[in-house]
């Protein structure tokens, strides 16, 4: 991520598990603690994705503390893959290991890992539990309605050809979850990282929460890239 990342283990249920810190520049202190899940591992996911870093820059710069980790089976993290239950056990762990005291807590995803997310978020309960959650091109095609914070931001693209929409439009609606929808853009973000960062800043500082089921984001900035 830059210069200052500091690359950490932490004990998981079936091994040790490899964690990134990035800590805010600012000379205040952090306004609470962001744990960061990375899209599928079967396919190529790891904490470097690139969406996963453009969520940590965005938290980073609302003044988190931002923790992100491979699932197991994943560079130094041991194990092997788990279908997602495992997966959820991992961050499970995690979050007991970085979270810190009478701070917030934010969980957030990507693809896979947003849907690992939904399932950690329904494990936490009392005080433990999360404030807010990000999901970005969440895997909805198999979830199911999740207990989740009513102010969740739920970010999808609209041509997004992993994920369709409208699967992700299907898991949302029962909860009464707004959407916001990219358009033109697909589930990799190609050229629209920026975008999707600015997105994510500006939605903490919104004054009220949206009302809508669908909302639609900005236009886009640039033509998306070539992968």
């Amino acid at each position: 991520m830059n210069a200052q990342t500091q690359r950490l283990l932490c004990t998981g249920p079936v091994g040790m598990i490899e964690c990134a810190l990035d800590i805010p520049v600012a000379s205040t202190a952090p306004r609470g603690v962001a744990v960061i899940a990375h899209p599928h591992p079967l396919f190529g996911g790891t904490m470097d994705n690139k969406v996963v870093q453009t969520m940590v820059r965005a938290l980073l710069q609302l003044g988190y503390s931002c923790v992100r980790f491979n699932f197991r089976g994943v560079g130094a993290t041991e194990g092997s893959h788990a279908d997602g239950l495992g997966e959820c056990e991992d961050m499970l762990a995690v979050i007991a290991a970085h979270r810190a005291p009478n701070l917030p807590l934010v969980l957030a995803g990507f693809s896979f890992g947003a849907y690992v997310t939904t399932l950690a978020a329904e494990k936490l309960s009392g005080d433990d539990r999360a404030e807010r959650l990000i999901l970005v091109g969440p895997s909805t095609q198999r979830a199911t309605p999740a207990n989740v914070p009513a102010n969740t931001l739920v970010i999808h693209g609209e041509t997004d050809e992993v994920v369709p929409l409208s699967a992700t439009l299907n898991w949302a609606r029962p909860q009464q979850l707004p959407v916001v929808v990219m358009p033109g853009v697909g589930h990799f973000f190609h050229g629209q990282l920026t975008p999707l960062r600015d997105l994510i800043v500006r939605s903490w500082h919104a004054p009220h929460a949206p009302s809508q089921a669908h909302l639609q984001a900005p236009p886009l900035a640039s033509p998306p890239s070539s992968r």
